[in-house]
């Protein structure tokens, strides 16, 4: 409205002008006509410790989404606006929810595009030990991401990669095949070494054109791309196969074994992500248990980098049981101390989560009547590694809260007790650090993971063993180092007197044969990190959002 008063005021002057000009006489010069214009509306301006309201930026997209959100079945938000606009969001959103805002350097927003502001929007501040004390801070893109976190299902091979190192001399190895993908009807196996790709050493080439070609190799854009790979199997033989990426289907349970042993029987499970698909497949691990009377388990948590801390608690309580977690916290929330009552982003006051143990209902986001199997176990032995990470350290802490012992056989966990409300804001879903979660005692301290050991002395070491993981053995086989190493424990109370890991990429080796290439640029090859590959980045993902049915 304010637009359209604006050009017929311009006119109406415009018009007056004209018939003001010139002098006595007549004319045969036709009158200049002017076209009004709406005025273009100037960007928000960055003002160095002034912060807008969020409200008055969200949604404001400089390329707004037009139609209807298949997720949420409503109206995309979208209005048009400016990158200005999302990136003055990005910094109120930032100021308002994020863990250490106080941390953030207020850097001018113009200097940098979109995503590259928000990478940036977070704190620079290190660890006790002397790491990043935010590692967890990404974007993906909408659709992309609600496609996986609701369905499981990734465009890919479906491999779960190891990088060994990502520069000359390079090192990736097979740490499984999800069930039913293009990688496990080409029968690669675990352990298998990539050793070149579309006919490209994988291992020293070091030009760009040959890191280009693979990296459009391991990460196709669409399913129905071939690419041809070459192995170095555990053997010493070689592989070849041609392999086309599909829409793959994450299977997040697997391996759900019942071992017998001098000591009993030993349930075992190899759990690779807290996603929505994993609760059918939990509760029928957990019913074989119950139904074969394990009386020691093992959770394989060694690649398992998070998801929804609703799914986590109810793991919780399947291992604990009722009488354990009667009234206890799974897990409690603490927010910047601009929120110590108040969720940020919910706007709900802050409460304890306890121990689901019912099924949820998670289209809906409601607990059900329906009561969840258990073990009633006071120990539990948890293999990790640092790709042990959120939900999966949170399961360890909230056990430990309840005085179940966790026994921990393998390397230090990612350190991850934090977690973030996925965030949409045209198109693309933000994810910020914006809460610590704390256990039934008050402790969550544990930013540089929890570490193994055969003396505890502080909260966040654990007893148990350092051991290597071992490429050389399919995961369950009671043969395979991680868990032989567990099965040792169980059985005699002590860590084996040597373990070894073969396999597995040499550090110290692959750091000597890269100082040798002094003098020249070494170019590395992109991880499922640096490509935003949801297959992997969902796994980072902590989720706490559920309702309970009145």
């Amino acid at each position: 409205m304010k637009a359209c008063v604006y050009s017929s005021v311009a006119l109406a002057v415009t018009i007056s002008l004209l018939a003001g000009c010139g002098g006595g006489g007549s004319s045969n010069t036709p009158p200049v006509v002017t076209t009004p214009t709406t005025p273009v509306k100037p960007d928000p301006e960055w003002e160095r410790g002034v912060y807008e309201p969020q409200s008055q930026f969200i949604a404001k997209c400089e390329t707004p989404r037009s139609g209807i959100d298949p997720f949420t079945g409503s109206a995309y938000p979208d209005t048009q606006g400016t990158a200005m606009d999302e990136k003055l969001w990005l910094r109120s959103w930032t100021n308002d929810t994020y863990l250490w805002y106080d941390e953030v350097d207020d850097n001018d927003p113009e200097n940098f595009s979109v995503l590259a502001y928000f990478d940036q929007l977070k704190t620079n501040e290190l660890t006790p030990s002397g790491t990043p004390k935010d590692n967890f801070h990404f974007s993906q893109d909408t659709a992309e991401y609600n496609e996986l976190s609701q369905s499981g299902i990734s465009s890919g091979f479906g491999f779960s990669w190891e990088f060994g190192s990502t520069t000359v001399p390079r090192e990736l190895t097979v740490r499984f095949t999800e069930p039913g993908s293009p990688a496990a009807s080409a029968n690669v196996p675990r352990g298998a070494k990539v050793v070149s790709i579309n006919g490209v050493d994988f291992v020293n080439d070091n030009t760009q054109q040959g890191v280009d070609t693979i990296n459009d190799g391991l990460f196709p854009d669409d399913a129905g791309t071939t690419t041809s790979f070459e192995f170095e199997l555990v053997d010493g033989t070689t592989l070849t196969a041609d392999i086309t990426s599909d829409d793959i289907s994450v299977t997040p349970v697997q391996n759900v074994k019942v071992l017998n042993t001098d000591n009993g029987k030993v349930g075992y499970f190899q759990f690779n992500s807290f996603i929505v698909t994993a609760q059918e497949g939990l509760i029928d691990a957990f019913d074989t248990f119950v139904e074969e009377n394990v009386t020691e388990l093992v959770m394989d948590l060694r690649y398992n980098g998070g998801g929804r801390l609703a799914l986590a608690s109810q793991l919780s309580y399947m291992v604990a049981g009722p009488n354990q977690t009667n009234n206890a916290t799974f897990e409690t929330l603490r927010f910047n101390d601009k929120n110590p009552t108040t969720n940020p982003v919910t706007g709900q006051s802050i409460s304890p989560t306890p121990f689901y143990s019912t099924v949820i209902d998670y289209n809906e986001g409601l607990l059900t009547n329906t009561l969840l199997p258990s073990l009633s176990l006071t120990r539990v032995y948890v293999i990790s590694t640092d790709a042990t990470c959120s939900a999966s350290e949170a399961v360890m802490n909230a056990l430990r809260g309840i005085d179940v012992e966790v026994v921990q056989i393998g390397s230090t966990t990612c350190g991850k007790p934090y977690g973030f409300y996925p965030t949409d804001n045209c198109g693309e879903t933000y994810f910020t650090i914006q809460f610590q979660g704390v256990n039934n005692k008050g402790f969550g301290d544990y930013a540089d993971g929890f570490m193994p050991t055969a003396t505890p002395n502080f909260d966040f070491e654990l007893p148990g063993c350092e051991v290597e993981d071992d490429f050389t053995t399919s995961l369950g086989e009671p043969e395979e180092g991680m868990l032989a190493a567990t099965l040792e424990y169980a059985a005699t109370g002590s860590c084996p007197v040597v373990v070894t890991g073969n396999g597995i990429a040499d550090v110290k080796t692959l750091r000597s044969d890269q100082s040798a290439l002094v003098g020249e640029t070494l170019i590395p090859i992109d991880t499922p990190n640096t490509r935003r590959d949801n297959f992997v980045l969902q796994n980072k993902i902590n989720q706490p959002i559920i309702q309970e049915r009145k």
